[in-house]
């Protein structure tokens, strides 16, 4: 049986610290720090998700309190100067919000944080309801898999796969999420093809494949 993290909703925290359209400034800033989040999903309606309030959203209140923009910064900066007036959610939020479905993957989880510049995204089914929050950490998580269960998942769902009859054992170790692999095998194609899926097994942080292929003596 896979046990891998593969999916969102296999890290995702599902107990979620969200708001209204109406809270207010003091309010969000209360609970960011009062349950260590740095953004916090707003909801409307079933629980359907309109936008994101983070740090980066209140922050421009603190830097513009004591200056008066000239009009180059006006120009450039319309977005943070309207935050800094802002007092509720719906004129804080980022909208619409950055999501990711339960089942996407931790990989397109992450390409989204990263092409985005998010920390958190808010989960959420078909109807944009929300379901759980995924963080950075969380994705992280995977990294803590022990490298004996890593061997396993190695051996069953790779090794055994592409090379049931080796010509002389494979052996796998794991040490660190390094991965090293040792063998000889018949088909030389398929090294490359095997050295690809483990450099993809969640939680594997490198690979030394020493495999080889040929007949026996």
């Amino acid at each position: 049986m896979d046990t891998s993290p593969h999916l969102v909703s296999d890290v995702m925290t599902r107990a979620v610290v969200a708001v209204g359209r109406k809270a207010l400034f003091k309010d969000l800033v209360e609970r960011m720090e009062r349950w260590k989040v740095s953004a916090v999903p707003v909801l409307e309606g079933d629980g359907r998700v309109i936008g994101v309030v983070s740090e980066a959203d209140l922050l421009p209140k603190e830097g513009f309190r004591d200056i008066d923009p000239d009009r180059v910064t006006q120009l450039h900066r319309l977005t943070d100067i309207a935050k800094a007036g802002a007092v509720c959610a719906e004129e804080l939020m980022s909208a619409p919000a950055v999501t990711v479905h339960a089942d996407a993957t931790l990989a397109e989880a992450a390409r989204i944080m990263a092409l985005r510049h998010v920390k958190r995204l808010p989960v959420v089914n078909a109807e944009g309801v929300l379901e759980g929050v995924v963080s950075r950490g969380d994705l992280l998580k995977v990294f803590l898999r022990p490298d004996n269960d890593l061997a396993d998942e190695i051996r069953r769902d790779i090794v055994d796969v592409l090379f049931p009859a080796p010509v002389e054992p494979v052996h796998i170790t794991v040490v660190d999420g390094v991965a090293t692999l040792t063998g000889r095998v018949q088909d030389a194609t398929r090294i490359a093809l095997a050295s690809r899926l483990v450099r993809g097994v969640e939680g594997i942080v490198g690979l030394d494949c020493r495999l080889t292929a040929g007949e026996g003596a």
